[in-house]
């Protein structure tokens, strides 16, 4: 077979692709951490172990979907003590829960590149709504979603016992996230 041919051939067989899909998660490039104050100085941390599952097309985001698991063990608040404390029973308790998990409801389009994730967040068995204000950047097959939302720590029963006390750790926790994430062809 000749050159042109295949060439056609090929054409032919793509032109069924109709558009990219965000779908594939760059975990080295990827982030996820977190914000909160503990005895009224800032604090931060880390969470190295997380997995995502994406399907995000522009212009169809009424089948836009995510589902991201954080390993609750991979904390990294800078102290390995702190760290296991955290993974703990009275915090995260992460032998019985070793996940927390994000499922997105829907996403709708604010202004350019700017969107809102609706959601439920599941941490230690107790799940909850989540709005987050997410902007999504693409350049050729690759694209990001940045974005933070706060949730209430007591509200999951994190931080329990000696640790319900706010005056050491506060309720308020914010969570920040940088999802980059490689582009698929999709077929009609």
């Amino acid at each position: 077979m000749n050159r042109i041919l295949k060439t056609v051939l090929l054409l032919l067989c793509t032109a069924q692709v109709e558009a990219l899909e965000f779908n594939q998660l760059q975990p080295a490039q990827s982030a996820l951490s977190f914000g909160y104050r503990q005895m009224g100085v800032a604090m931060d941390g880390k969470f190295n172990k997380f997995t995502a599952q994406i399907s995000f097309d522009p212009a169809k985001l009424a089948s836009a979907q995510a589902r991201i698991d954080v390993s609750l063990a991979s904390i990294d608040t800078g102290s390995a003590d702190a760290d296991e404390e955290v993974a703990g029973r009275l915090w995260f308790n992460a032998k019985t829960y070793p996940l927390a998990s994000f499922v997105s409801t829907g996403v709708k389009q604010l202004a350019g590149n700017r969107y809102q994730a609706t959601g439920k967040l599941t941490i230690k068995g107790k799940t909850l709504d989540i709005v987050a204000p997410v902007t999504f950047q693409s350049d050729g097959l690759k694209g990001s979603f940045d974005g933070s939302f706060n949730i209430k720590r007591l509200s999951y029963g994190i931080g329990t016992g000696e640790w319900a006390d706010l005056s050491t750790v506060a309720d308020d926790i914010q969570i920040v996230f940088h999802l980059v994430v490689n582009a698929a062809p999709v077929k009609k």
